[in-house]
């Protein structure tokens, strides 16, 4: 599915290149890994090919789904359910997990509209910079733009 040089999406840790793909004797079974090293934080990990799709490895979104992107974070219809930060945080961790750059949207944009109305708790806090980072460095390969005009961008739509 990958080949070295790829650019790729693992859930909840963002962007990464495919460094190498490697093959390793485990249990007396050879196994075929991408090596991954993520570009935010410079972790590297291996995730085996067979499986890759289960843990949710995907490829740079298109130009069209930028466009849904965007069209998620502009969207203020919505209604944010009055439950507690503790619950409303799982809700959008398992959102985040999911390796779901729409799904990120999502988190991104109910965390803002949530700001607005009140203080974010830590977590809360955290979880919105987590979101944006993901967001801002895949629609910077996507769109092939500065990570900084895509935060400019999305602050805007905040606006």
């Amino acid at each position: 599915m990958f080949s070295e040089g790829d650019m790729a999406v693992y859930p909840a840790h963002g962007v990464g290149l495919i460094e190498a793909i490697e093959t390793q004797t485990i249990g007396g079974v050879d196994q075929s890994f991408y090596v991954m090293k993520i570009l935010d934080n410079d972790m590297t990990i291996m995730i085996p090919t067979a499986t890759s799709a289960n843990v949710g490895l995907r490829a740079i979104i298109s130009g069209e789904e930028v466009a849904k992107v965007i069209e998620i974070l502009q969207e203020r219809d919505i209604i944010i359910t009055a439950q507690t930060w503790n619950r409303r945080y799982r809700e959008y961790m398992e959102k985040i997990k999911t390796g779901s750059v729409f799904e990120v949207a999502v988190v991104l944009r109910d965390l803002f509209l949530l700001k607005e109305d009140k203080d974010l708790s830590y977590g809360e806090r955290k979880m919105l910079d987590t979101a944006k980072s993901l967001l801002v460095k895949e629609l910077s390969l996507a769109k092939q733009m500065e990570e900084a005009m895509i935060e400019q961008q999305i602050e805007k739509l905040f606006c």
